[in-house]
């Protein structure tokens, strides 16, 4: 048994075991010891380049902007994937509406992002629309309002990460549902339990498995919305969306490694503790 167990490591998990420690880890290790050391002489200087960082005040916004993204942004993709989840389940035709939530998954950045422009920009479809809404009500003027030069590009962005990722939410949302055995909710039914009773005291529970799965896949996610703020507002976008993959491409540009990997250490570090956090509580709740 215990030869056959020895087999299946090296012929399955060692592979990827040892792509991840030589492409992920032996990479990080690298980038820590660099965190220690002159971008230029490769001297050792300690922390100063971890208190340059905490020092920097694009690096204080870059973490700000994050953090408020990812606390609205995940929020915002869990709850209405699983309110639409729970609708697409009470439909009896509902596959080419879920391949609808799906598509906006499978569109390249690039064309995502023109869409984006198209919409939101001084000249675009939602001021054309809103000053052809004013003229027919009479209730204002024409509306020039540029979304991605001001506050409102956050919200720009934040609506464009809930649709392209609504998609793979609402389908692992329904995959969850549809697993429920029939049996407890009509036994449920049966004890005389409402709709509301049955969400909340048989849907819910049973969901514990998804809903980490998708906070996990959500949370990391958000960290990959730098593509459309890049692509739609440059390297030096509003400081409302100014974020940390924008601090970290600045600082590519100019050279400024040294910064680069102490930040990148800390970024790693702190993505490590939420996805362990998460993983206790998951543990804590099944316990």
């Amino acid at each position: 048994m215990a030869k056959k167990k020895t087999r299946f490591f090296c012929f399955f998990v060692f592979p990827g075991f040892a792509g991840i420690l030589l492409f992920v880890l032996a990479p990080f290790g690298d980038v820590v010891r660099r965190s220690f050391l002159e971008a230029v002489t490769g001297d050792f200087n300690g922390i100063k380049n971890y208190q340059s960082v905490f020092q920097n005040q694009a690096f204080l916004l870059a973490v700000k902007n994050t953090f408020r993204f990812t606390l609205v942004g995940i929020p915002l993709l869990v709850l209405s994937g699983f309110a639409a989840a729970l609708l697409l389940c009470g439909l009896k035709k509902k596959g080419w509406i879920k391949s609808l939530y799906l598509f906006p998954f499978a569109m390249p950045t690039a064309t995502i992002v023109l869409v984006w422009k198209m919409t939101f920009y001084k000249q675009g479809f939602l001021n054309l629309f809103l000053t052809s809404l004013g003229a027919w009500t009479g209730l204002w003027g024409e509306v020039h309002r540029e979304y991605l030069g001001s506050g409102d590009a956050f919200w720009v962005l934040t609506g464009s990460y809930v649709w392209k990722n609504m998609g793979y939410t609402v389908t692992l949302w329904m995959a969850g549902i549809l697993s429920i055995p029939v049996q407890l909710l009509e036994a449920a039914r049966v004890d005389g339990a409402g709709k509301w009773q049955r969400l909340w005291y048989v849907i819910l529970p049973n969901l514990k498995g998804s809903l980490y799965t998708i906070v996990v896949l959500s949370f990391l996610n958000s960290f990959k919305i730098y593509r459309e703020a890049y692509l739609t507002a440059g390297a030096y976008p509003d400081k409302s969306i100014y974020l940390l993959q924008h601090l970290f491409n600045n600082w590519f540009v100019n050279l400024e490694l040294d910064k680069m990997a102490a930040a990148a250490v800390c970024t790693g570090g702190f993505l490590m503790m939420v996805i362990l956090l998460l993983q206790r509580l998951w543990d804590k709740g099944e316990g």
